[in-house]
């Protein structure tokens, strides 16, 4: 019985080490591909922004898709993200006024400024999206973050395609160390569905912010 426990736990570690490896592979390929296709609407994933101003991994996203704005890709394109604790300006917002600072007019644009994680982002602008016909759309996000975007996006009803910044200042090991979290994310995200996944997320983020308070 012990034997055939131990065979078992070694052909499940095999497997999943195997997916896992796969998953990696995945996540790197999409990462290395454009996506620049017409579509409906382009969604830039929010990221870090400074009373304001948009880091430069937020400004290479948006310059990305100002781009692809400008090679009549799509006629929308949707900034997201909310502010995070001590915020005054939410990353959808810094978005948004740098997007119009770079000539996309603002009649143009859509703002999604609510949401705190990728799924909650795209799961928003997907219903007002839909509230105008869209469906199709470009996901510009960085490179390391373009295949889960992907599935976010199938999840919560929309037809994305990743488009990665490709000057995105996140490279090297970075990059590497980046691309595991993700393997780890979409192993896990393709399993239990990312709902699920943020849900888990968030509540082991209010058991830690409470073990902290003891």
């Amino acid at each position: 019985m012990i034997r055939r426990l131990i065979r078992l736990g070694l052909l499940v570690g095999v497997a999943g080490a195997l997916y896992l490896g796969y998953t990696f592979v995945e996540v790197f390929q999409a990462s290395r591909r454009t996506g620049a296709q017409p579509a409906q609407a382009i969604v830039v994933l929010g990221a870090a922004q400074y009373n304001g101003e948009p880091s430069p991994v937020l400004r290479a996203r948006l310059d990305h898709a100002a781009a692809l704005y400008e090679q009549d890709l799509a006629p929308v394109v949707v900034v997201t993200g909310g502010g995070r604790p001590g915020d005054s300006v939410t990353e959808a917002s810094a978005g948004r006024r740098y997007l119009i600072s770079q000539g996309v007019p603002d009649d143009a644009l859509r703002s999604e400024v609510q949401g705190t994680s990728s799924w909650q982002s795209l799961s928003a602008a997907s219903r007002f999206l839909d509230d105008e016909g869209i469906n199709v759309v470009i996901l510009v996000s960085s490179p390391y973050h373009a295949l889960r975007t992907e599935h976010i996006a199938g999840e919560v009803g929309l037809d994305g395609h990743a488009s990665p910044a490709p000057d995105s200042p996140e490279g090297g090991v970075s990059e590497l160390v980046k691309m595991g979290r993700e393997t780890l994310a979409v192993g896990a995200g393709r399993i239990i569905g990312y709902r699920r996944l943020v849900n888990l997320d968030e509540r082991v983020g209010q058991v830690r912010s409470e073990v902290g308070a003891r």
